[in-house]
Formats: structure tokens, sequence, C-alpha cells
């Protein structure tokens, strides 16, 4: 793909995380816009969109990655959700990263299982978290949209166990929208999966709906832990 006709702009760079990719020290690149309202999301201004003037074209991140090669280790593309665009452009960016000579990761929301076997296929990840937002009878409610179609997700998930790339779901664990229960249909929905990891939820201050919304305990937490466990034996913790 020639860079001067790509049509997707970066939301934002960070230029070093120690979390974004496990073991890894990792620039991640933040695509604007979503297709969900998740009221406890914490980043309203990636997802809503934002000033024009505020995005970054790509070719500054792609200089900003040649400069640190051998510095960093890894690229994390995320967002927002990076599969609601073209996904040729997407799998551009990914490659860009991968002849660069680092190890690329990608996050989702699952909605867009055609163009996330298109990513898979093309060789150009490495690694793959993917959200589970909550238990499927709960999904349109977590999701902020009331009509909401969890065929695609659950689609999502099994073309992710089954792909052979490394991989983690993972769930942020928010009040009123998860209850310990959830985590028995959860665990049936990915069973089979490599990896899943229970975040705990933390009030940014830049949430799209954050009135009464609440993290759980650390003891609630670990109960759900428990929970999942039964179905994904390497469920962990994050955030406490």
């Amino acid at each position: 793909m020639d860079n001067a006709k790509m049509k997707i702009t970066a939301a934002g760079l960070q230029k070093l995380s120690l979390v974004d990719y496990p073991g890894l020290k990792a620039a991640t690149v933040f695509l604007p816009g979503c297709n969900l309202r998740c009221p406890f999301c914490h980043n309203a201004g990636l997802v809503l969109g934002g000033e024009e003037d505020s995005l970054t074209q790509m070719e500054t991140v792609f200089s900003f990655l040649e400069k640190r090669r051998g510095l960093l280790d890894a690229v994390c593309v995320t967002g927002g959700e990076p599969l609601r665009n073209d996904p040729r452009e997407v799998i551009h960016i990914l490659r860009r990263a991968k002849d660069m000579g680092y190890k690329v990761k990608l996050d989702t929301n699952g909605c867009f299982p055609d163009r996330l076997s298109e990513v898979i296929d093309s060789g150009t990840v490495d690694y793959i978290a993917m959200d589970i937002k909550n238990q499927p009878l709960k999904y349109p409610m977590t999701v902020g949209i009331s009509d909401f179609d969890i065929a695609p997700v659950m689609r999502s998930v099994q073309i992710l166990v089954r792909s052979g790339v490394e991989h983690e779901f993972r769930t942020t664990l928010a009040h009123p929208f998860h209850e310990l229960s959830d985590f028995e249909p959860i665990g049936r929905l990915i069973g089979g999966a490599s990896a899943y990891y229970l975040q705990k939820f933390i009030d940014s201050g830049n949430l799209i709906k954050g009135a009464g919304v609440r993290g759980f305990s650390d003891e609630e937490m670990n109960e759900a832990l428990a929970t999942a466990r039964v179905y994904v034996p390497s469920v962990k913790l994050r955030g406490l």
C-alpha cells in the first residue's frame, strides 16, 4: 500500500510502555474511534473522537519507530477499536512495524471477526489481546448499545482460540455492570483460551458515563478469579 494513500491517523503515541506487551518494552499507537460506547471506558476522547489537529500522521509514528529500533522491543496497536478501519491499512501498519524488527501486538474488542481473520492470515501480528466485556446476556448493557449482536464477538473468540497466535482475553471489572455470577458464563464462553486477565477498573476521570461506576474490591477480584479459573486455568489478576 502507498503510504500517501493511507487514511488512518493516530490519536496518540505512547513512546514507552512496560505493561502493554507482556514482558517487553513497547511503544503504543492509539487509533481513534470505536463502534462501542462502554460507559466505563477510560478514554472517552479516543472513542468519541477529538479535534482533527490533534491527530498524528502515521509517517510521524513510523519515523519515531525507526529511530527507536534496538531500544524498544515491541509495538502495540490499540484504540478505540483498530479493526473498525480498513483492514488493509491496519495490516500495513502492523507490517511496517514488524519489518522494523518489532514484536507486534493488536488490541481488539472482537466485533470484526472477518477483519481479525485477515490480520491473523497476514502473519503481521505476534500477540492479540481481545476484550470480553461481559457474559453474553449482559453485553448490550455493558457496551452501551441496546440492540448489540454478540454473535461476531463469539466468532472472534473461536477464531483467536484456534489461531495459533499468542493471545489473551481480558475483562475490566466494574460495578454496576459486573457481578461475581457473571464469570461462570464468561469462563464457558472463552474455554480453551491460553490466557485470561481480570482487570480492576480504575477511574481515569475521562469516562464516557462515569456516574456510579466503581471498581471491584480486592476480595471480589479474587472471588471472580476463583470462578473463572474453573474454565480458564491460566486466569490472572491485573491492577491490584
